[in-house]
């Protein structure tokens, strides 16, 4: 007996759980690899993943590790929201008198559901990394500055510190990019954006929609089950290959 298609509000909160909880697994990987693909040749401050953490604990605390993720934190559900709720309305859409979708209807289905979704996704990512990489220029500053400190005293007199520069909020991320370059600076990297998210999209949800038969190991004999992993694997593959 095939299990019973979730709701859309259950949806909603299994994808805003998976969310929340992916992005406190993953965000510390995902600074890292922001400021060391951010540093230049010139100035690198970071050999290695591990030493960019390292680096980051010990002059911004545990919590710098997390800098930025407020944002993820606040819009990865209505991200998922818009993305789910958008692939059930093309699926319904693209279906004929309730039939079973083709494999190609159903690509164009998360395709729709890919290119909504950059409506939260871009403004999200974009401030995300400005706000990463604000630790990496701060200490950058502060080592320029030291340098030109002692550049200018000829190394005969200790450097004084310089106090640290306030680190920019997402608030004020946005005030500013709003007032420079309006809407369109929130959307700076649209293309970069589709061109991760539509591939992902357009290969996970028909993989989900693709039921595996159980071979009666633990729930029945011909039973039938969603088994995510499988597709899940796939399409993470995919959106790595675009990142």
């Amino acid at each position: 007996m095939a299990d019973k298609q979730l709701s859309l509000p259950a949806k909603l909160i299994n994808g805003g759980i998976a969310g929340l909880i992916g992005v406190t697994c993953v965000f510390p990987i995902d600074l890292a690899k922001t400021r060391l693909q951010n540093q230049q040749n010139g100035q690198r401050m970071y050999t290695s993943m591990s030493d960019c953490l390292i680096k980051t604990i010990r002059s911004e605390g545990y919590f710098g590790m997390y800098r930025g993720a407020a944002v993820n934190l606040t819009l990865v559900t209505p991200e998922k929201a818009i993305k789910l709720a958008a692939n059930d309305f093309f699926r319904h859409h693209l279906s004929k008198d309730g039939q079973k979708l083709t494999l190609l209807r159903e690509m164009l289905a998360g395709c729709g559901a890919g290119t909504c979704q950059v409506i939260v996704t871009t403004p999200m990512e974009m401030l995300k990394i400005q706000l990463q990489d604000a630790g990496r220029i701060a200490a950058q500053k502060k080592i320029l500055a030291a340098q030109a400190q002692l550049s200018t005293q000829g190394g005969t007199q200790p450097a004084v510190e310089a106090p640290a520069a306030p680190r920019p909020t997402a608030t004020q991320l946005t005030r500013d990019l709003l007032q420079s370059r309006g809407i369109a600076g929130l959307y700076k990297g649209l293309g970069a954006t589709l061109l991760r998210d539509v591939p992902f999209s357009i290969v996970y949800f028909p993989l989900s929609a693709r039921p595996r038969v159980d071979g009666g190991r633990g729930r029945g004999a011909g039973s039938t089950h969603m088994d995510l992993r499988g597709p899940a694997c796939t399409a993470t593959g995919i959106n790595v290959l675009f990142m």
